[in-house]
């Protein structure tokens, strides 16, 4: 009997096992799974809080739907009846201390048409000039691995991606947009910049592919995020789970792994996936011709806060989800979801439930870090007053602090993971990483590498 050993229950680890299960019973296989995870509870950075009426997501709170796996993930868990999609699409911007629209013909900010640039309020008419020499100007230098932040500057101008696009991008993929790969954000740019000439164009003709699902752009499920979890912890029947339990070094013997575990236990393992973050993964490998590619790795920070009210939700100025802080904002955060505006089932009495973002990138977050849930709250509630003019007391709030945990996929980001792969499977054969430390930070970029760890992992046992 051969064992595999996923370290790591978040939803990567999760997604692995759940397919390596599926796997191995289709193809009659004598093998061993073990799911270790250090936390008392599956999941990882998707967990959902209860409180009064309230439904609020510490972590993620929703999955994609353009996503091309999402759909049949969801029908293999049988879950299609528990999905609820986001109510409204619109988002803002919040820039010279007002709100203004996100033109909703976008993607990440960038427009989906000609159109959609010329009626951006965001954007000067220089500036979508400017914008217009994506038509004519021919890319010779660009490659996957390059910034994506100067490859949009390049074509589009700097104006409308300073104003409209990075905000936009950066908040979704944590980190300056000069700083991330076009091959770790938005490959699929480059490519319609060689076949059509230009990325308006080319987002113009697959467009159908980001306006498919209307203005549900994301779906959640009625109890929560955690509901997914739950299910996915139903369906590992043929798991071993252990939970609170802490993976803390591995062992290499001839052809076999030791993985010592905190209550004193070892399991010997034919098959290691570390479905951790990165620095976890290099702690327990212990090897020093990682550490100069594990070093270079990045994580960022984030602070989360939710306010509860007792105030009716269409108090809200607009009809929205939230909108996104701009520089010279007069906000803290980074960002503010309108959580019971965009999610009808976080709030059971339609009372108000805003979620405030606070980023490592903020100029502010060393000193936020060191502040009590206290003072978080006093600081959310004075960015709420600023910019929607809201002065009443929460009745219920909740900080969640994920501190050196977000992956920062930076321009060097890449090659590093596939160093790091090389020397894996030279130095520790049937070792692989997975997890969006290295490989996508979206849920179904996370369970598309877990099905793709999986097939990994049955081919090594076969050959």
């Amino acid at each position: 009997m051969k064992t595999v050993a996923v370290i790591g229950g978040g939803i990567t680890g999760l997604s692995t096992v759940y397919y390596l299960q599926n796997l191995v019973k289709e193809n009659q296989l004598d093998v061993r799974l073990i799911l270790i995870e250090s936390s008392e509870y599956l999941g990882g950075k998707i967990k959902t809080a209860y409180e009064e009426d309230f439904i609020m997501e510490t972590g993620a709170d929703s999955i994609v739907t353009r996503k091309p796996n999402v759909a049949s993930f969801i029908e293999d868990l049988h879950m299609q009846d528990e999905v609820v999609y986001n109510a409204t699409g619109r988002s803002f911007l919040h820039t010279d201390n007002q709100l203004k629209l996100i033109p909703e013909d976008s993607i990440f900010g960038i427009p989906l048409s000609i159109e959609s640039l010329a009626k951006s309020d965001l954007v000067s008419a220089e500036g979508k000039v400017e914008a217009l020499k994506d038509f004519y100007t021919e890319n010779h230098n660009f490659t996957k691995n390059d910034s994506v932040g100067e490859f949009l500057e390049y074509f589009l101008g700097k104006e409308l991606v300073a104003k409209q696009i990075s905000p936009v991008l950066s908040g979704v993929y944590s980190g300056q947009v000069h700083d991330l790969t076009i091959a770790s954000t938005l490959p699929f740019l480059l490519d319609y910049k060689n076949e059509y000439g230009s990325i308006i164009k080319g987002l113009t003709e697959n467009r159908s592919l980001y306006q498919k699902t209307g203005e549900s752009k994301f779906l959640s499920f009625k109890n929560g995020m955690s509901a997914l979890i739950d299910r996915l912890e139903e369906e590992l029947t043929s798991v071993q789970i252990l939970k609170g339990v802490k993976a803390e070094k591995l062992d290499k013997e001839h052809d076999r792994y030791r993985i010592f575990l905190s209550n004193q236990e070892v399991v010997d393992a034919d098959y290691i996936v570390l479905a951790t973050i990165h620095t976890t993964a290099q702690t327990l490998l212990q090897d020093e011709q990682l550490d100069a590619e594990f070093n270079q790795l990045r994580n960022n920070s984030l602070i989360s806060v939710y306010l509860g009210f007792d105030l009716p939700d269409s108090l809200l100025p607009e009809n929205g989800t939230g909108f996104i802080t701009t520089e010279g904002s007069n906000l803290i955060c980074n960002a503010c979801t309108w959580t019971s505006r965009k999610w009808d089932h976080t709030s059971r009495n339609n009372r108000l439930l805003v979620r405030l973002f606070y980023k490592s990138s903020n100029p502010a977050y060393e000193s936020l870090i060191q502040q009590s849930n206290e003072e978080l709250k006093q600081t959310a509630m004075q960015d709420i007053k600023n910019s929607l003019e809201i002065t009443e007391e929460p009745v219920y709030y909740n900080v969640t602090k994920w501190h050196d945990t977000m992956p920062n996929y930076h321009i060097k980001h890449h090659q590093l993971v596939e160093t790091l792969e090389t020397k894996l499977a030279k130095c520790y054969p049937h070792i692989l990483l997975a997890g969006c430390s290295y490989y996508g930070v979206g849920i179904p970029d996370c369970i598309a590498n877990g099905k793709k760890t999986a097939e990994s992992i049955l081919d090594l046992i076969k050959s």
